[in-house]
């Protein structure tokens, strides 16, 4: 428990998943001296209430910045542009504005041109999270041990960084600062990649003939049973990630289908070695993820 609050007052903007968890932080470190949350979900804000996630929970935006030091910005991405213009003639001039959103070319792209003369901007992206989604599915421990990534543009304040540092380190996170679109190209290949892998081979299942389908469900092994787990992410979230992050994300989809190829061609003419040597390679990035405590 911080001897005195991080932020005086915070405003939550979206109270999913990652909003959620990020509240529950904000009261149990006692890092806020109040918790402002809009949604336009009127279930999600109920359940804000219910779960007692703040100290007022509205529909409007520019009622929950009203005020604030620092802005969190919490929606699915394809929300932030409309966020940005809502939130804009409401933030107080020295206010920190942050986002978790997973793209942040985007994220600059549409929340950046609405943030004011004397309101720091530092885009944020903890890579943490579950399949789950909504205000029920968060939980404080969501962020320990997890990597969170800011890229704030050149010249914002350094001290507006620091105290997004603080506060994420206080959630448990290592930080680490990066150029945006540096970024958008890492998580193209460590996330959404295989998130748009998995939405397509569960896909591919769901489109087989009755008796296979529920073969395939009764008999799904391990690696069948996690590709369901990640394709039950939310599907707006991913959508807009998707959609957002499309130039590098099909960049990655390209190399994909090149190292594909090759495994099929290697499968195709009983070439085992190169097979074996593939695997091999691959066993390593394993257990490098669990040196690193990622698994």
């Amino acid at each position: 428990m911080a001897d005195q609050p991080l932020f005086e007052r915070v405003a939550l903007i979206g109270i999913g998943l990652i909003g959620s968890s990020l509240a529950r932080v904000l009261k149990r470190d006692g890092l806020a001296g109040r918790i402002a949350i809009a949604d336009a979900s009127a279930e999600a804000r109920a359940a804000a209430v219910r779960l007692g996630l703040g100290d007022s929970v509205t529909q409007s935006v520019a009622e929950a910045v009203t005020g604030a030091d620092l802005v969190m910005v919490c929606t699915p991405m394809g929300a932030f542009a409309a966020v940005g213009e809502a939130m804009a003639p409401a933030l107080a001039r020295g206010a920190i504005v942050s986002d978790v959103g997973s793209v942040k070319q985007a994220a600059i792209r549409d929340l950046g041109p609405s943030i004011p003369e004397g309101v720091h901007f530092v885009p944020g992206h903890p890579i943490a999270g579950t399949e789950h989604s909504g205000p029920e599915a968060g939980f404080a421990e969501l962020f320990q041990g997890r990597w969170c990534v800011l890229t704030p543009p050149a010249g914002t304040d350094r001290r507006a960084v620091e105290k997004m540092i603080a506060l994420w380190s206080a959630a448990g996170s290592m930080t680490e600062e990066m150029d945006a679109n540096h970024h958008d190209q890492v998580l193209a290949i460590t996330s959404h990649l295989p998130h748009l892998i998995a939405f397509t081979i569960v896909g591919t299942a769901t489109d087989l003939e009755s008796h296979l389908q529920q073969e395939v469900i009764k008999f799904s092994a391990s690696g069948f049973r996690d590709f369901t787990r990640i394709a039950a992410s939310d599907p707006v979230m991913w959508r807009d990630i998707f959609l957002n992050n499309r130039e590098a994300l099909l960049e990655s989809c390209a190399r994909l289908s090149e190292d594909l190829a090759q495994l099929q061609r290697a499968i195709r003419w009983g070439e085992g070695d190169k097979i074996e040597n593939l695997i091999r390679r691959t066993r390593e990035i394993r257990r490098k993820l669990i040196d690193a405590k990622q698994a």
